[in-house]
């Protein structure tokens, strides 16, 4: 019923409860299937017109081939979590594995094109949460996504991306490296079948998995529309907890955050504002993350470039022109470079173009 193009997975609970079974739908001719509520003739055709061309075990074989499973709701991998929402997926495609201790996860979610400090707040957070032993739920898009993801794998934890079309059609397909690091500790799953390519219309349906996996979802950036402003509504229907992250009040990214917060979503500065929410849920022993910059921020290596710009940095914050000029990189060549370094919290970027090294490490050079 998943492989039937059109059939939802609220029109599939209201056939079976009209008909009694699931195995009834693939049977039934097209005046019985209409006597469900919300089932047409149109949808009736639809459904007995691609029933019999279909071949589930064709599809469960597709998928073996490149080691994923097929979850249903009838599964005890299935997360209970999902199966309370208003629409939970018919099928989850799994490349990993899906634990009960995924029930206590949050969802990290903010724009593709987003700034230095939106990329730094998701990888910090998502770092403390995976130390705490939260799952980071995200959607393996480019930007706030990847630094979720990241974060959480930095930390040992665990991660769960889902995606907006099949496992054999990754999207972006430059994610495919970090899709296989999820996999190994976590999960990459969707539920469109092999062959699905993702679409405008795929990632918004495949945002209410995110919420439904998520305790809390968290926005770090966003306009006031667009993807992860409708994972944040998804999750406020689903009776989840939202948090957004405070910015500038100059910046686009700014908007979608600070408008959930007018509307009574929680705002987020440090971990703390977060853990709070699920104080009478938690242990006080789990809820203990690391508070300090250095305690967060895991030991890295730095490469010859980076270290060059540590090292231009330690008397006093520099405009990236002028650290540029020091280090002597095209301006291309030291944004890559920073966007690392902040995303390891060895430097933060400041109003004005300027950078400095974290707080930490200026203690140390005091």
């Amino acid at each position: 019923m998943n492989m039937i193009e059109g059939l939802g997975p609220v029109s599939v609970r209201r056939l079976i409860d009209t008909l009694g079974s699931p195995k009834a739908i693939l049977e039934a001719d097209r005046e019985t299937l209409m006597e469900a509520r919300g089932v047409g003739e149109k949808l009736a055709l639809k459904i007995i017109t691609q029933r019999d061309g279909i071949d589930a075990a064709e599809e469960i074989e597709k998928a073996t081939e490149i080691g994923v499973r097929i979850v249903t709701p009838v599964d005890d991998e299935y997360p209970d979590a999902l199966k309370a929402i208003h629409d939970p997926p018919l099928a989850l495609y799994v490349l990993g594995r899906l634990l009960p201790a995924d029930a206590k996860a949050i969802g990290i979610v903010g724009s593709r094109s987003t700034s230095h400090y939106g990329l730094s707040a998701a990888d910090r957070l998502a770092y403390q949460l995976g130390k705490i032993g939260f799952t980071v739920v995200s959607g393996l898009a480019r930007g706030t996504d990847t630094a979720a993801h990241s974060g959480a794998l930095k930390s040992g934890g665990r991660t769960i991306a889902v995606l907006g079309g099949a496992l054999d059609c990754l999207y972006p397909p430059e994610n495919a490296e970090l899709a296989k690091k999820i996999s190994r500790s976590g999960a990459v799953i969707s539920e469109y079948c092999m062959g699905r390519q993702a679409d405008r219309m795929t990632f918004p349906y495949r945002n209410r998995i995110i919420s439904g996996l998520s305790m809390g979802v968290l926005l770090t950036e966003s306009a006031l529309k667009g993807g992860s402003m409708h994972t944040a509504e998804a999750a406020m229907e689903q009776g989840r907890t939202v948090f957004a992250l405070p910015g500038r009040i100059d910046t686009p990214g700014a908007r979608g955050p600070h408008m959930l917060i007018k509307n009574g979503a929680k705002l987020v500065e440090r971990i703390d504002d977060i853990l709070e929410e699920y104080e009478f849920l938690i242990p006080p022993a789990e809820l203990e993350a690391p508070q300090d910059e250095a305690a967060a921020r895991p030991n890295v290596p730095l490469s010859e470039e980076e270290s060059k710009i540590v090292e231009a940095l330690w008397q006093e914050p520099l405009d990236t022109d002028s650290l540029a000029r020091t280090v002597g990189l095209k301006s291309h060549e030291l944004s890559s470079l920073l966007l690392g370094l902040e995303m390891k919290r060895v430097v933060r970027m400041l109003p004005g173009r300027m950078v400095e090294l974290a707080e930490d490490l200026r203690g140390m050079r005091g």
